[in-house]
């Protein structure tokens, strides 16, 4: 009858709303299974340490405790802001992933699209296996490798350059204008073949009579690429660049510290390894708990003003 509510949209009673609840979690109890230790490992070592951003506000003293440690405000912050180190390290990090972010995100989406254009499987899994491996490496092994390779006395790198081009030996790894450049290739060495498994798998699932309505139009492989495989992988590239732009007020421990050397100081020194040494060696807790509360803002900042950037371009989201 006129005015009745269909019996699909009448409201769900928040009893019965528990029950289904309950029901979809027995049925998929396998799944929550899986998926329980990811989310412990979120809780226990991101979420909970959480808390100890108080330190930022305290002068925090290991003998007192947290609770116990005097308040100080935002004393560590005005340190952290007249700080010299802090405006340098602060551009050391940021220029690495900048350097990163327009040389390394790219490769990996030029990785995929030519591994997805090699019709031969054997030879494609060959290829893929030789570009992942690098990423099961340790940076100590990687490190260890591209630092004798780049030797000025022995390294491989260096002998080709004087017996074939005649130029003096470089000393790659003690140059402030040489190392940003080796540290950004070292870490499109190691993660490059890795970052082209999305890439590939998105390249899967686009529709293969797309394909054929662009050659029946008279396009060529390199306008199929253009016109069908790049937008169809759009939303792809979108969500990765969020998430590596959340990532730009941090640069990875353990590669900084292998390649690093007192010689290129004034261009390696980051936040992390200025955390590290002053905090955890010099004990200075409340200072760079400081420090690490200023990069999660900045880095909270940049994904959410990027996801917005990329709605409003049309593509989907985070959230």
């Amino acid at each position: 009858m006129k005015g009745e509510i269909p019996v699909n949209q009448m409201p769900v009673k928040p009893d019965k709303k528990k029950g289904i609840v309950l029901k979809k979690l027995v049925r998929d109890r396998h799944l929550y299974t899986m998926l329980l230790p990811v989310v412990l490992f979120y809780v226990i070592f991101k979420y909970l340490p959480m808390g100890g951003e108080i330190i930022a506000f305290k002068d925090y003293r290991f003998i007192d405790g947290i609770l116990g440690s005097k308040w100080a405000g935002f004393k560590h912050f005005e340190l952290l802001f007249q700080s010299a180190d802090f405006w340098r390290i602060l551009r050391n990090t940021l220029l690495l992933n900048v350097y990163s972010l327009v040389f390394g995100f790219p490769v990996p989406i030029v990785l995929a699209l030519l591994l997805n254009e090699v019709r031969r499987e054997w030879y494609k899994r060959l290829v893929q296996n030789f570009l992942y491996i690098p990423h099961f490496i340790s940076w100590v092994v990687l490190g260890g490798i591209l630092v004798a390779m780049l030797s000025p006395s022995t390294g491989i790198i260096n002998l080709i350059l004087n017996k074939v081009f005649g130029i003096e030996p470089i000393y790659f790894m003690a140059s402030s204008a040489w190392w940003p450049v080796m540290y950004t290739l070292s870490g499109i060495w190691r993660e490059a073949g890795w970052g082209t498994i999305l890439y590939l798998a998105a390249m899967a699932s686009i529709d293969t009579q797309l394909y054929e309505a662009a050659k029946i139009d008279g396009a060529n492989k390199l306008r199929q690429i253009w016109h069908v495989t790049l937008p169809g992988i759009r939303s792809t590239i979108a969500i990765l660049l969020i998430l590596r732009m959340g990532s730009m007020m941090d640069v990875g421990l353990e590669q900084i510290l292998v390649l690093q050397n007192s010689s290129v100081l004034d261009v390696a020194d980051v936040i992390s390894s200025y955390v590290y040494r002053v905090g955890l060696q010099n004990m200075n807790y409340s200072y760079t708990t400081a420090i690490g509360l200023f990069q999660s803002i900045v880095g909270l900042i940049l994904i959410v003003s990027v996801n917005r950037i990329i709605k409003k371009s049309g593509e989907r989201g985070l959230w």
